[in-house]
């Protein structure tokens, strides 16, 4: 399977307003595009979480005497804490787990119960800016969404107030004085904005399918926190894809090695996609992603129906 991607509009929250992107994309493994623009490296995040155990440094003391049993009794709270520690991180890893198999049996059946399930699918690349890593204490300050299959008003965009400082503006190049300001929307008045959107992009009867690079562990956890604080909750006829085991697949396939994470900009080069828009910005990873994801159900010979199996919910 082959994505077909139209040039198209872009649609900002704040204006709204449609302009049409420059020629098409050729793309390529020869192909090579002119940009002025500084390339910076994609998603490289870790999954917050998981099942390790947290390490607790003891204080030694090679004193003679004191009270032993005070030393016993403290060691014996650090080791309970470690093992409470443990296992909290480990029933977060377990309820994940069920939950994704939980999402694999829902698709398997859905496949299973609709022929005609493809051409209900709305197929949606997505990305999102941060001022930091963890989902907990940072917050999304840009997202971009794109419609493959094109059209008026197929492409959404918008910063979003943080209500905070960012740190991490050379990263992404967006500053606090960017974002931080009235006309800049805030996630729990974002949130109605990007519902009504994609629902006005969603074929009726069928799913959204929204697919972004390191979703499963970066984009998509911070978008559930992120709906989750506002007290919203994601719509239960999304769908996500996470296009970083599709891309160590390719790799594995062409004997290359692979290694944990392979970045958006990689493939991109990788595949000889000329950079639109200015560097790690969301619209200009959202365009990157749905030529790369083109690139890579090309590669690996993966229908709809594949591609959907590696979905989670």
């Amino acid at each position: 399977m082959c994505f077909s991607l139209l040039q198209i509009p872009r649609c900002k929250i704040h204006t709204l307003t449609n302009s049409w992107w420059g020629s098409l994309y050729k793309f390529g493994r020869g192909s090579v595009g002119n940009s002025s623009f500084k390339v910076l490296g994609s998603h490289k995040y870790e999954l917050e979480g998981g099942y390790s155990r947290r390490w607790i440094r003891r204080s030694v003391s090679t004193e003679t005497g004191g009270n032993k049993d005070t030393l016993s009794s403290k060691t014996s709270i650090r080791h309970e804490i470690s093992e409470e520690t443990s296992n909290i991180k480990l029933n977060t890893y377990e309820l994940e787990t069920t939950e994704i198999e939980r999402s694999q049996y829902y698709v398997q059946q859905k496949i299973a119960d609709n022929k005609d399930l493809e051409s209900l699918l709305t197929f949606i690349v997505f990305d999102i800016e941060t001022t930091g890593f963890g989902r907990e204490n940072n917050r999304i300050i840009e997202i971009a969404l794109q419609d493959i299959r094109g059209g008026v008003n197929s492409t959404f965009q918008t910063l979003v107030n943080p209500g905070r400082y960012v740190p991490n503006t050379h990263i992404h190049g967006i500053s606090s004085n960017m974002v931080n300001r009235s006309g800049v929307p805030r996630m729990e008045q974002l949130i109605p904005i990007l519902l009504q959107y994609i629902q006005s992009r969603q074929i009726p009867g069928g799913d959204v399918v929204l697919i972004a690079h390191n979703a499963r562990t970066f984009d998509v956890p911070f978008l559930k926190r992120e709906f989750s604080r506002s007290s919203y909750e994601i719509p239960s006829d999304w769908l996500f894809i996470d296009t970083l085991p599709l891309a160590r697949a390719v790799m594995k396939s062409k004997g290359s090695k692979v290694p944990s994470k392979v970045s958006l900009q990689a493939l991109r080069e990788y595949y000889g996609i000329p950079l639109v828009g200015s560097a790690h910005r969301a619209l200009s990873d959202v365009h990157s992603l749905a030529l790369v994801l083109q690139r890579l159900t090309y590669d690996l010979k993966l229908p709809i129906s594949g591609l959907l199996e590696s979905s989670f919910k």
